[in-house]
């Protein structure tokens, strides 16, 4: 793919939520943990608003996420990427893959995914080998389909999503695959990845034309971030990311993982649990400063 970032001779971080929701303290801590790494750094700060599910991101979370982060006092540079306005250019990716032979289109519902993964565990006994998520690796159903069968169907428009062939894709990807971490202490270290525990990734739906993994990667590479600071919940998914870096020839920034907030029932706090806003606490009476206190900012 070879996309040529700009270049300011600067390091470059990013905040990058999602507007499916108000962010809560967990957001506030990777904010103000890119905040203070790129001040360090003597870096730029970039805000990336990653609104690619269309049906679930709204307007009005995006002004939220926006109030939010100046009742926070950071202060990020003018221009905001919005993903959603960008689908071309993840289409341009997911058409570099599949002229490669990298992707292929799946037709199995997660009932069909199910019943095959139900079905393989009958036979063998043993649980079915799951991602890092828990979630159960895809059987591999469709990956055999001839190719010809497989544009039938995708041109009669059966529903179907795009797979990245999780086998083919580190075989072009080549040797040494992996990452460093760096740490505020100026350390750093690498990290050998370990792609082939995700299986055959989801690259694409037909509601949502690209997918987290892709996006963040081309994002990443279009603004020039070199540090990606976020939550050690995404520590394992940063092996997708850096075999599909190797395959578009986008470079691997260097990365951070800061710890988790987690809940009284040791959850790490999630929009879908309902964890308390940021919006909810500021009308309960906490300022900006104690919260930054709170989580070690001051």
């Amino acid at each position: 793919m070879g996309l040529t970032p700009p270049d300011s001779g600067k390091p470059v971080f990013r905040f990058a939520p999602s507007p499916n929701g108000r962010l809560h303290l967990g957001h506030a801590l990777s904010a103000l943990s890119n905040g203070a790494l790129a001040r360090q750094f003597g870096g730029r700060l970039l805000l990336r608003i990653e609104d690619i599910d269309l049906t679930r991101c709204r307007p009005e979370f995006v002004d939220g996420i926006m109030e939010d982060l100046a009742w926070l006092g950071i202060a990020f540079e003018s221009e905001v990427r919005r993903q959603s306005r960008h689908f071309a250019d993840y289409a341009g990716a997911l058409a570099n893959l599949r002229a490669r032979g990298l992707i292929y289109p799946c037709f199995c519902s997660r009932q069909e995914i199910r019943a095959a993964v139900a079905a393989g565990e009958a036979v063998t006994g043993t649980p079915w080998p799951r991602d890092p998520d828990g979630a159960p690796l895809y059987p591999g159903n469709c990956r055999v389909l001839a190719p010809e069968d497989a544009e039938r169907r995708v041109a009669a428009g059966e529903a179907h999503v795009l797979r990245l062939d999780m086998a083919r894709a580190i075989a072009a990807a080549g040797p040494a695959l992996g990452y460093t971490v760096f740490e505020p202490d100026g350390s750093r270290h690498a990290v050998t990845v370990a792609p082939e525990r995700w299986g055959d990734v989801v690259l694409a739906r037909k509601d949502v034309p690209t997918s987290y993994h892709l996006s963040v990667v081309v994002d990443d590479a279009l603004q020039g971030v070199t540090h990606v600071v976020r939550g050690r919940d995404l520590e394992a998914a940063t092996d997708i990311h850096v075999v599909l870096q190797r395959l578009l020839d986008l470079p691997t920034p260097l990365y951070h993982f800061h710890r988790l907030l987690l809940d009284e029932e040791g959850r790490k706090l999630a929009k879908s649990r309902q964890s308390r806003t940021l919006a909810e606490l500021r009308a309960g009476g906490l300022s900006a400063e104690s919260l930054r206190r709170q989580l070690g900012f001051i």
